[in-house]
């Protein structure tokens, strides 16, 4: 039976084993749900049991979801498990809290999470314009002024946005009749006048319906929702009313009956009305004083005024009665207040007091004190019950003089109190008892003041200390006295009353750093040493002498004591000798100094007197007649200094470089001690540092590094020295000749470094020589500097840090479109690179093209040019060149992009405006004068012609006429444009006209001005033979081209220079292209 059991329960375990594992495996291929979505608006006007909001959460698996909420505020809602959606459960207010959390659980049945969503409540108008500060109950004079702003009413919305927003209105105004009177301001809440108040005619109350609505909103329903609260303003208008309120006056206490204070005076403010005014007393604060008359109003004394008994201010209520009713059949009244103050007059003496819970009149005063007290306290009060008391206190009595009187003076309700200012007179010894009197005076009337009494009983007290027979005691003991030796039998009396405890006397000695070394007899006082006295353990500024305070105390109430300094000086014995400061010592010194100082040992003798503590030095070996040694008394102790023999020479080089000398410190006694003193001979600095050969260091230009790029090295042959590395001089090699620059810095340590605040640039100079000096710090003798300075030479290596640079022409390039073939030069450029090698050969190539025509519109163009590169020395020049035959219709300005590019790749871009124009625009002057002195002439010639033509003059070129049958020179011709205000050429003719009909003609004759043209004959009719010929013009033209703008910029230079007006002219330089 129990094997059959054995076997169920072996299968029933390997079914739970199977189950759990297929449960494990099926869990670890399930992927948990997930929320997407944590963030939800929700009306806060949803109606309960409506959906608020579904739970957004999704399953990988397609399992079936659960949900469940919980948390603070899990109450306000209810979820449906299945499906996630979440209805309202209570009544939800966005005014209470804006923003809920929901935590909640999302299960798929294997897998659970719980997020938290946050829920944004959003505004529904639920909540009405609460009104503050109601109600407004007001009253005005019915003379106030029409457009007066009366008062404001406020309202609050706990809702937002626009269901926050109050607008204010006048719903309802009783009686009816004043519906047109009162307007309010809608945003404000102002309450306005509108029209004239009459309390005769209209009525003399209002009451007003004030709404307040505001702005309505919606939220969980379709329809807008508006609220609105009303409140109500209640407004009395006054008839009368007092002039002049409100009203103050003044009397003082103990006037005659019917004296006058004051006035008050009541007006209607309809003047029209035919009335009388009655006056009358309403109310008082004290009643009987004042009466006023009921015609004229005059307030006046009663009966006996008193400011003791009525106070300082009487206030009366004042009524003004109009005879004539007003619209409500009732007699307009009207009341103010009146505040009369009561002046005090000085009618009182001060009296004497003793106060508990109450205060009583006392004129006798008992107090009990001890002897000898510095103050008595008094249950005694002065009052004097005018207003501003002025009393003064003094004493009386036999006994007066013994106190004084605090305070001296009284003003208002003090406590007396006795100051004690002969103590040694209240002396239980002397009396028993004292009698003092206290008078209190006016000082404002004399004839006004009172005296009371005071007895004081005194009370014996403990009031004498013990008194020693020596003001100070001087005792000795000898150092090593045995324990227990009496040093001194202290004494001391008291004079209190004998056989009492204030006599009986108690000795003992105040702890100190020293008292525990003796002790004193209570009762006796014989003093004794409670251990062995060692001198030396003293501190030596005490000299051997020990301070206490013995002190006799009785055994009265309170005890009183007194102390008395008792100095004890422990005599000295020898029983110390002398030790060394150090274990050992070791010096040095250095050789060839006779007499010279080694150094110094100290040494102490702990005993303190001079007898047993004095010591001398001596060298009692290893010195071999080279040294001595003098004593020296210190502060504390003694000093040996150790010299060489001022008849000895120590040198170096021979086999003693040291000594071990044995030095001595004895007593006078002859106790001693020895100590070992090393003395090292040193080797004296006397070499110059001469340096070694330095190499030629490179280093690229532009470079940053912080390391050494070089290194300046010295050799010094002193076994001790220091060396340190100074520049001397820097130069570079710049332009081919040396001058000063600072590219580089030396280290004390001879490193070479470059110079952080400078840019080495290989562009301005290829080499460094630096010169430096070394000195030695430890030199003792001699020049401590090398006889020749450190030299370094550091040449610069270039690298390709500088982009082509385009020499600046204001030549404007014009081409001839219909002369314009391809291969046609029609403009240059010239450009310079910095670098050396192949970093400076520059390449030229037209990157773009564009065209501007005559109205600025700008379209980009096929590359119709080409760059041709050649060199002149360092100077490369780009010959620009047509690439095909140029459009003759366009008319404006070619737009040609150039690039310059050196041979390390950096590159720079220019833009050349090469302008369009027509034959007959090209006008020819020709002089009879040579090419220089019409260069000379040139700034006349150009400021002749533009006066002439009234036209910009732009010069193509400048050359000589050639005889074409000789090729002499027989005069210049200069080609140019004439541009008018309007940006158009003038033709030929048009120029030759202007210049003949102007007065300018004989000046520009005058320069040598012959003939006026255009460009000779016809093109030529070969096409092989024009591209030829346009070729080498262009050519010729780029050359000329160059060389007239680096020689008019010689020019201008000169020009500038002289200080000549020729920058005030339009002067410009045109290469003229194509056919010429």
């Amino acid at each position: 039976m129990y094997e059959d059991f054995s076997k169920d329960m072996g299968e029933f375990s390997r079914g739970v084993l199977l189950y759990l594992l297929c449960v494990f495996i099926q869990t670890k291929a399930n992927t948990p749900p997930v929320i997407t979505t944590t963030l939800y608006n929700v009306c806060e006007d949803t109606p309960i049991g409506e959906v608020a909001f579904t739970i957004a959460a999704t399953d990988a698996d397609n399992d079936p979801l659960t949900f469940s909420l919980s948390g603070i505020n899990a109450a306000y809602f209810e979820v449906e498990t299945n499906i996630g959606r979440v209805k309202v459960k209570r009544k939800l207010d966005r005014e209470n809290v804006s923003v809920m959390t929901l935590d909640v659980t999302v299960s798929d049945g294997l897998n659970t999470i719980t997020p938290t969503i946050t829920l944004i409540l959003m505004d529904a108008n639920d909540n009405r314009p609460i009104f503050e500060e109601e109600p407004y109950d007001l009253s005005f004079p019915e003379n106030t002024a029409v457009g007066s702003s009366l008062f404001t009413v406020k309202a609050r919305d706990e809702d937002t946005g626009l269901a926050g927003v109050i607008s204010y209105s006048i719903g309802e105004v009783i009686p009816s009749s004043g519906i047109g009177l009162f307007g309010i301001i809608k945003s404000t809440g102002e309450v306005r006048l509108l029209g004239n108040l009459n309390s005769i005619e209209l009525s003399t109350f209002y009451r007003l319906q004030i709404n307040a609505t505001d702005g309505g909103g919606r939220c969980y329903f379709d329809e807008t929702n508006y609220l609105s609260s009303v409140a109500y303003a209640f407004i009395t208008v006054e008839g009368l009313y007092f002039i002049g309120a409100p009203y103050v006056g003044s009397i003082e206490e103990n006037s005659p009956l019917g004296k006058v204070v004051l006035n008050v005076t009541a007006e209607s403010q309809n003047t029209e009305d035919d009335y009388k005014i009655t006056y009358s007393i309403e109310d008082a604060s004290m009643d009987g004083l004042f009466t006023i008359s009921s015609d004229e109003g005059i307030i006046s004394a009663l009966s006996e005024i008193d400011r003791e008994e009525s106070g300082d201010n009487v206030t009366l209520t004042v009524k003004a009665t109009k005879s004539n009713v007003n619209i409500h059949g009732f007699y307009s009244t009207v009341t103010t207040r009146v505040q009369i103050s009561i002046i005090d007059v000085n009618d009182n003496k001060p009296e004497f007091y003793k106060c508990g819970h109450s205060c009583v009149k006392e004129t006798h005063f008992t107090e009990e004190v001890y002897e000898h007290l510095g103050t008595i306290s008094i249950n005694m009060t002065v009052r004097d019950l005018d207003k501003t008391p002025n009393t003064k206190l003094t004493l009386g009595g036999a006994d007066k003089d013994v106190f004084s009187v605090q305070p001296h003076s009284n003003l208002s309700n003090s406590v007396i109190g006795l100051d004690v200012i002969q103590q040694e007179k209240l002396d239980y010894e002397k009396t028993q008892q004292m009698i003092v009197e206290v008078i209190a005076t006016d000082q404002d009337d004399t004839s006004l003041h009172s005296t009371a009494t005071v007895t004081i009983n005194i009370k014996d007290v403990n009031d004498n200390s013990p008194e020693f027979p020596q003001a100070t005691y001087r005792l000795n003991v000898t150092e090593n006295a045995d324990v227990g030796t009496v040093v001194a039998n202290i004494s001391a009396t008291d004079a209190d009353a004998p056989d009492t405890e204030n006599s009986q006397i108690m000795f003992s000695i105040e702890e100190s750093k020293y008292s525990n070394n003796f002790t004193i007899d209570p009762d006796t006082g014989v003093l004794r040493n409670s251990g062995e006295l060692d001198r030396e353990a003293l501190d030596p500024e005490l000299d051997g002498k020990i301070k206490l305070n013995v002190t006799a105390t009785d055994k009265g109430t309170p005890p009183l004591s007194t102390s008395v300094p008792v100095t004890i000086e422990v005599e000295d014995i020898n029983d110390n000798k002398p030790q060394f400061a150090e274990a050992s010592y070791q010096f040095s010194v250095k050789e060839g100094e006779k007499g010279a100082f080694v150094g110094s040992v100290s040494a102490e003798d702990l005993d303190q007197t001079r007898d047993f503590n004095r010591i001398s030095f001596g060298i009692v070996g290893g010195s071999f007649g080279s040294f001595i040694i003098r004593t020296y008394e210190m502060e504390r102790g003694y000093r040996g200094n150790i010299t060489v023999d001022p008849e000895i020479n120590l040198d170096y080089e021979s086999e003693r470089k040291q000594f071990t000398l044995r030095v001595e410190a004895a007593d006078l006694e002859l106790l001693s001690a020895e100590v070992t003193v090393v003395v090292n001979v040193e080797d004296v600095n006397d070499e110059r540092p001469e340096f070694l050969s330095t190499p030629t260091v490179s280093v690229k230009e532009n470079t940053t590094i912080m390391e050494a790029v070089g290194r300046f090295t010295a050799e010094d042959r002193d076994t001790n020295h220091s060396l340190v590395y100074e520049l001397e001089s820097i130069k570079c090699r710049c332009d081919g000749s040396m001058k000063p620059c600072s590219y580089f810095i030396v280290d004390p340590t001879g490193e070479v470094r470059v110079n952080p605040e400078v840019t080495v640039d290989y562009e301005e100079c290829e080499q460094v020589v630096l010169e430096a000096q070394v000195v030695d710090l430890f030199t003792e003798k001699g020049e401590n500097n090398s006889a020749t300075p450190g030299r370094m030479e550091i040449n610069i290596e270039d690298i390709n840090d500088n982009i082509p640079e385009f020499i600046f022409s204001d030549y404007v390039f014009i081409v001839v479109s219909e002369n314009a073939v391809k291969g046609t030069s029609v403009a240059g450029v010239t450009a310079t690179d910095r670098d050396s090698g192949v970093n400076r050969q520059i390449e030229f190539e037209v990157t773009e093209v564009q065209f501007k025509d005559k109205t600025n519109q700008t379209n980009n163009m096929k590359l119709l040019f080409e760059a041709v590169t050649t060199q002149q020395n360092d100077i490369y020049v780009g010959t620009i060149q047509t690439t095909e035959e140029l459009d003759v219709s366009l008319k404006g300005k070619y737009l040609v992009t150039v690039t310059a590019t050196d041979g390390g790749d950096l590159s720079t871009s220019t833009v050349l405006e090469i302008s369009t124009a027509e034959r007959s625009t090209v006008v020819v002057l020709e002089f009879s004068s040579s090419e220089e002195e019409v260069m000379k002439n040139l700034t006349d010639i150009i400021r002749e012609l533009t006066a002439a033509t009234e036209a910009t003059v732009e010069i193509v070129t400048i050359r000589p006429v050639a005889d074409e049958t000789s090729g002499s020179s027989g005069g210049t011709i200069i080609v140019a444009y004439f541009i008018d205000s309007n940006g158009n050429a003038l033709t030929v003719d048009e120029v030759e006209k202007k210049i003949s009909n102007s007065g300018h003609y004989d000046a520009l004759k005058e320069l040598g001005l012959t003939k006026i043209g255009g460009l000779p004959g016809p093109e030529p009719s070969h096409p092989v033979l024009a591209i030829v010929l346009g070729i080498l013009a262009g050519v010729i033209a780029v050359l000329a081209g160059i060389g007239m703008s680096l020689y008019k910029k010689g020019m201008r230079n000169r020009k500038e220079a002289k200080g000549t007006d020729a920058d005030k002219n339009s002067l410009h330089s045109i290469e003229l292209r194509g056919g010429f």
